[in-house]
């Protein structure tokens, strides 16, 4: 059975004239209640996580600032009144879906939540995100004994989630992004250090590469080093900005194409969660997850989406091998 995780207080987080607005969820929300199969996934009503969990991810003074804050923390991260306890509602919905999967409860789950998350470092709140709910969720796995994957579609890297696990062999991070692009992070040579040299896999890719090119990345680096690996658990920080109308966006990728993205980390490990992170352009925000849902549930949708060709990925490619050949026999 999937399961979907989602609370009317995650619209309490609010600025109707941010890109990063209530309205994403409810319209989402609209719309897969509409799809055939809404009835037949399980509904889980989130916990918040709690404070000492926060803390074993984030700093005290950042949990704090969160606390006491109404208003703009940088130019583009707003609080609102009920900001802190939405934020930790989303972080334990996160944490909510892995404990059904690994519970039995659930074959996998989507967490509908919002803010979202993987911008959010050890120290700061950024770029709309205000605690890292997919590094608080892998943590927790973690902590169980659980190898954790963390794989990030979103068009931004997830910088957050990068620092937190940056020295850490229990969790390995992997992220296709736009490069250049917010928030300047994710470069090739950014491998981890110490125990966890190796196990950030960053895919900085050129604008308008499309679905081929996330194709040939994930055929040849992302999916074998992967399987090495070999997690108990996935968790997917599901942004749908990388699209290709998305005004934030520039991967240029499809809506059907996520669908057979998540299949291929679906037939990695059946014990997986998505959570939602980027995607601003309503339209595809609820058709991306819709695509998601359907694969998570054995039911695939498709959107008969189509896009121009993209550029050729093969630089970033040749230049993952050569930095990351030293860590997983799989790419020798």
């Amino acid at each position: 059975m999937t399961a979907i995780v989602h609370d009317e207080r995650f619209a309490l987080h609010d600025n109707p004239a941010h890109p990063e607005r209530a309205e994403r969820l409810l319209s989402v929300m609209d719309y897969i209640r509409e799809l055939p199969f809404y009835g037949d996934m399980a509904h889980i009503t989130p916990e918040p996580v709690s404070e000492k969990a926060l803390l074993r991810v984030h700093s005290e003074a950042m949990v704090t600032r969160i606390k006491s804050t109404v208003g703009w923390l940088d130019p583009d991260t707003y609080l609102s009144e009920d900001s802190y306890e939405v934020a930790r509602l989303a972080a334990g919905g996160v944490v909510s879906a892995c404990d059904a999967v690994v519970e039995g409860k659930a074959d996998n789950a989507f967490a509908l939540v919002r803010p979202p998350g993987h911008h959010a470092t050890s120290t700061r709140s950024m770029g709309f995100c205000l605690f890292n709910n997919a590094a608080l969720a892998a943590d927790h796995l973690a902590r169980m004994g659980k190898r954790v994957l963390v794989f990030d579609h979103d068009v931004h890297h997830g910088n957050g989630v990068a620092d937190i696990f940056y020295d850490r062999s229990d969790v390995l991070y992997q992220s296709i992004h736009l490069s250049p692009h917010f928030p300047g992070t994710g470069a090739v040579d950014e491998i981890g250090s110490g125990e966890g040299e190796g196990y950030t896999v960053n895919a900085p890719l050129p604008p308008r590469v499309g679905d081929e090119g996330v194709r040939a990345v994930m055929h040849e680096i992302m999916l074998p080093v992967a399987r090495q690996f070999d997690p108990d658990f996935v968790i997917v920080c599901a942004g749908f900005d990388s699209h290709h109308t998305d005004a934030l966006g520039g991967l240029f990728l499809t809506i059907d194409y996520y669908g057979e993205l998540l299949r291929q980390l679906m037939d990695l490990q059946r014990h997986l969660v998505c959570t939602l992170e980027g995607g601003y352009q309503l339209d595809v925000l609820k058709k991306g997850v819709a695509i998601e849902l359907g694969m998570l549930h054995g039911t695939p949708l498709t959107c008969d989406d189509t896009a121009e060709d993209g550029r050729d990925p093969g630089p970033v490619i040749k230049d993952l091998r050569r930095v990351l050949e030293p860590y997983w026999d799989v790419l020798s």
